[in-house]
């Protein structure tokens, strides 16, 4: 095998060097995206709210069915078609809305 000596090597191309810059500037880019997505996640995961109660008290006789929560409220949705708001710091209830029955023959899809 022979080897190359220094005066037979070809000149770069030009366009071979703005390629080669290219996906070096794309690297640095995506490096810095994904370290701006994970500090995005962070802190996103961070931010802390009031905590929850070890129990919710319930009125008598309903049955929790699902839960979910905003920034400064929690709720609960029973089994008797009612949806209960309860106050996050307090624990008290903030309000309560009962689910009307859905009309018979009416298309859910209309407003």
């Amino acid at each position: 095998m022979s080897s190359l000596r220094p005066e037979d090597e070809l000149p770069e191309p030009p366009a071979l060097r703005l390629l080669r810059r290219l996906v070096t500037v794309l690297m640095v880019v995506m490096i810095g995206a994904v370290v701006a997505m994970t500090a995005l996640l962070w802190h996103g995961y961070s931010n802390a709210r009031a905590p929850l109660p070890e129990r919710i008290a319930l009125p008598d006789g309903t049955t929790a069915t699902a839960f979910t929560q905003g920034p400064d409220w929690y709720a609960v949705v029973t089994a008797d078609d009612r949806i209960l708001i309860f106050d996050r710091a307090a624990g008290t209830l903030r309000q309560s809305i009962a689910i009307l029955p859905q009309a018979t023959g009416a298309d859910p899809a209309s407003p």
